[in-house]
């Protein structure tokens, strides 16, 4: 091995041997470890000193002594010692280069904020936090919501939550993450070409597990910062409790370690525009208590139930509440998008169902919900790497709410209602 080198071995004065003279080639691993300096000459004779100095009585000159003095100019003795300490020298620095590996660059853990803390608010959500975190990478987790998939982990600590249709009115959410960074998020799932839209928009990192084949050609066309489970498969795992593909998992630590080996180090985007805090004035009516969104079937159908004490909003898919098995909490955002998306059918998948196209570059209609209030104006999109930007009737932004902002598209406006 590298790592083995030894100290040279200096043969017996009674045994001598023939001089090894060092090759000019790479010792192999064995031989580099067992290089010795040879302590005669080659011609194993003593030569006269013509200037010899006198010797202190009672304590002759030792033989070793004698052969290590310097001559000048230097004599094939001095030129062999002078190689192989030179040789022993570059083999112990590249010993230790080959063994004292420099170590990946590690991740601060998300400082925890306290009432001495200096706190500024967070680009993604609004909250308070460390100014710290807003240096962080955003990352964009692809989650599924098949009912195989059903109850994920994770959904409830994100930032931003986009959901739309993935395929078969199944639905899929990406989850934006940089203030938490929860243990277990999953399952994760594919990527598809408007989420990466969404995501550029945060200047992401985007974990998922494949693609569809125009997501996968988007991905490189458009450089996002890519997380793709098939080629960074140590730091995803998967669970035994159900089966594939419905299995992966992984931790926002995990992501961003992979993210600082990647050079993914930092995220540069515009966030949402957000009050400093959640208010609402005990006199100003509740209108929109009760939000339902028609997707795209029973199965896949949300509820929202305002809760007045929390100025949050209950969720619920499926006639039942979303947990997220992480806190075995029901999920509650305290804002609420409904956007009007322009959406089509795409190409065929593999198992014969269609993918659903959105066209979110340009604008439409949004239903805004918080504080137990809803705000209709318009959602503006430029680009596909432009922020989202949401205006009332008169075009100034609409502040949202600090928190965790949860956004669904929806294709018409018909598959949205409400209730005071």
């Amino acid at each position: 091995m590298d790592s083995d080198i030894r100290p040279a071995k200096r043969p017996r004065a009674a045994e001598p041997r023939a001089p090894e003279i060092p090759s000019a080639e790479q010792p192999s691993d064995d031989e580099s470890a067992d290089i010795v300096i040879d302590e005669n000459s080659w011609d194993n004779k003593e030569k006269p000193n013509p200037d010899p100095k006198p010797v202190r009585p009672g304590k002759p000159a030792s033989k070793w002594k004698e052969r290590m003095k310097l001559h000048w100019p230097p004599g094939k003795k001095e030129w062999i010692t002078l190689l192989v300490i030179l040789l022993l020298i570059g083999g112990g620095i590249g010993g230790y280069l080959l063994t004292h590996k420099s170590k990946p660059a590690t991740l601060k853990p998300i400082p925890k904020v306290t009432s001495q803390t200096k706190t500024v608010p967070s680009t993604l959500t609004g909250l308070l936090v460390d100014p710290s975190v807003n240096q962080r990478t955003v990352t964009a987790v692809m989650i599924e919501n098949s009912i195989d998939a059903r109850p994920q982990a994770g959904l409830g600590q994100a930032g931003v939550v986009f959901e739309a249709i993935a395929e078969a009115g199944i639905t899929r959410f990406m989850a934006l993450y940089q203030d938490t960074a929860p243990d277990n998020v999953g399952p994760i799932r594919s990527a598809r070409p408007y989420y990466l839209q969404w995501e550029l928009g945060f200047d992401a990192a985007y974990a998922h597990v494949g693609g569809s084949p125009d997501a996968l050609s988007d991905i490189s066309a458009w450089g996002v910062h890519d997380l793709n489970q098939f080629y960074n498969g140590s730091f995803y795992h998967r669970v035994n409790s159900r089966g594939a593909p419905h299995n992966v998992y992984t931790s926002i630590a995990q992501l961003n370690q992979l993210e600082v080996n990647k050079g993914y180090t930092t995220s540069h985007y515009t966030g949402f525009p957000r009050k400093k805090k959640a208010f609402r004035k005990k006199t100003q009516p509740i209108t929109a208590k009760s939000i339902d969104l028609a997707i795209s079937g029973p199965t896949y159908n949300v509820h929202y139930d305002y809760d007045d004490k929390t100025d949050s909003y209950l969720r619920s898919e499926a006639g039942a509440p979303h947990i997220d098995t992480n806190t075995n909490q029901q999920i509650r955002p305290v804002v609420v998008i409904a956007m009007i998306v322009p959406q089509s059918t795409g190409a065929l998948d593999s198992s014969g169902a269609y993918y659903t196209d959105y066209n979110v570059i340009g604008s439409g209609q949004v239903d805004i919900f918080q504080d137990g209030q809803v705000i209709t104006g318009t959602w503006t999109k430029n680009d596909s790497a432009s922020q989202i930007t949401f205006t009332d009737a008169s075009g100034k932004a609409i502040p949202l709410n600090p928190g965790q902002t949860w956004i669904t598209a929806l294709g018409s406006s018909n598959e949205v209602t409400y209730t005071p």
